[in-house]
């Protein structure tokens, strides 16, 4: 038999329901959700694809509708995607997981899964370029109106709720400058208006913080950032309850931004390793924001790991480290950010994040240049900041890296 229920396979590995509550965080980003196939594989296996077959008529007929569960077609089923899916949920504590094509496409399927026109978001106003967009251009040629405010101001976000306010959402830490929002404060706020939360966990993955566990309804991964972690593949992902992400799983099996089969693969490769990965990226990136603090061609250092960060003690309680990302203020404007950029021989210049490798970006003319110029600087890009994705080299290696465009 070529296509099975997971409900009769006995070789389902650790799925969601099955899974024994004394197992760590670690040793699920190893054997979590694997699927094994008739050849009883110890890795995972890669299903590269398009559709399956089935026994008989009657059998395909039940499980185009729904009463018998197995696989059909790669759009919305595959062992491969689904070990990930099972992986990921287990990771973050959440009921199930629906894996996308990018994050941009996670975030496009949750707003269009859970609103409609009429509806109005409330959103923290330091975000991803891209998500900025998403919420100010298409959404509101959509109908659905967005309301930017500040992540760390509580007073802020309840002065935002409208009557048709239905969702929030937060990316804590911001991208770029790495602010810290209280999560079950801000899920607090909307639950009493009786809104959803969705957080972007893409800067902590599920190895530094957990926002489902903090009353979040729904958590989004950009996999293509630190669950890969090798700058591969692309990826989203979707975490949450059974009945929310059940919304986001409709549409993703009828609009199609679906994950293929051979990332997936790439990516539950990644998982195994995230937790060692976070751990040396966080430390790494903490011994550089260290030495850039002291440096005297550095305005300001934004890294939540250093006692000058505004939110520092919450960043403490919330999360298991400061995660790799420093960004930090040069002097010289725009001049003297490029003149950084342009020195580096060893760092990346791309404005990709979650590498191995440590990458260096100017994001007011990269991630952020489609932003209007009036909402990056009120969201804090100015023209000398520098993002740097700290990587798993030497430390030292980096500082002197670094120090060719700054001494």
């Amino acid at each position: 038999m070529v296509t099975r229920s997971r409900q009769q396979d006995p070789r389902i590995i650790m799925s969601v329901e099955n899974t024994p509550e004394q197992y760590h965080a670690e040793t699920l980003a190893i054997r979590g959700g694997r699927e094994s196939s008739d050849y009883r594989e110890h890795s995972q296996a890669l299903h590269l694809t398009s559709s399956f077959c089935y026994e008989s008529a009657e059998q395909a007929a039940a499980m185009f509708m729904g009463e018998i569960e197995g696989y059909t077609y790669s759009r919305f089923t595959n062992p491969t995607v689904t070990a990930f899916q099972q992986r990921l949920a287990l990771m973050e504590g959440g009921e199930r997981a629906i894996a996308t094509a990018t994050g941009m496409a996670a975030i496009q399927a949750i707003m269009m899964s859970l609103l409609k026109a009429g509806d109005h978001i409330v959103s923290s106003q330091s975000l991803f370029g891209s998500t900025t967009n998403l919420f100010a251009g298409l959404l509101a040629k959509f109908g659905v109106e967005t309301t930017f405010v500040n992540a760390t101001d509580l007073a802020a976000w309840e002065a935002a709720v409208k009557p048709n306010s239905k969702l929030f959402f937060l990316e804590t830490p911001s991208n770029p400058l790495t602010e810290i929002a209280d999560i079950a404060a801000v899920a607090a706020i909307a639950h009493r208006h009786d809104a959803l939360l969705v957080v972007d966990n893409s800067f902590c993955s599920p190895a530094l913080q957990q926002p489902l566990k903090l009353g979040a309804d729904l958590v989004m991964h950009s996999a293509t950032k630190y669950l890969d972690g090798h700058g591969r593949v692309m990826g989203g992902a979707v975490v949450g309850s059974h009945a929310l992400v059940e919304q986001v799983y409709l549409h993703v099996r009828t609009a199609g931004p679906t994950l293929a089969p051979f990332n997936a693969w790439v990516l539950l490769s990644g998982l195994e390793t995230l937790s060692l990965r976070m751990e040396k990226h966080s430390a790494n990136a903490l011994q550089l924001a260290q030495w850039l603090e002291a440096h005297p061609a550095v305005e300001r250092v934004y890294y939540p790991g250093l006692a000058s960060h505004p939110q520092h003690e919450l960043a403490a309680r919330q999360q298991q480290g400061g995660g790799a990302v420093v960004s930090f203020v040069v002097k010289g404007g725009r001049a003297g950010a490029w003149k950084l950029v342009d020195g580096v021989q060893l760092i990346s210049r791309t404005a990709n994040l979650g590498d191995v490798k440590s990458t260096i970006t100017h994001p007011a003319s990269t991630t952020h240049a489609r932003v209007a110029p009036e909402v990056r600087l009120k969201a804090g890009i100015e023209e000398g900041l520098i993002r740097v994705a700290v990587g798993l080299e030497n430390v030292a290696d980096l500082q002197a890296d670094l120090a060719r465009g700054l001494d």
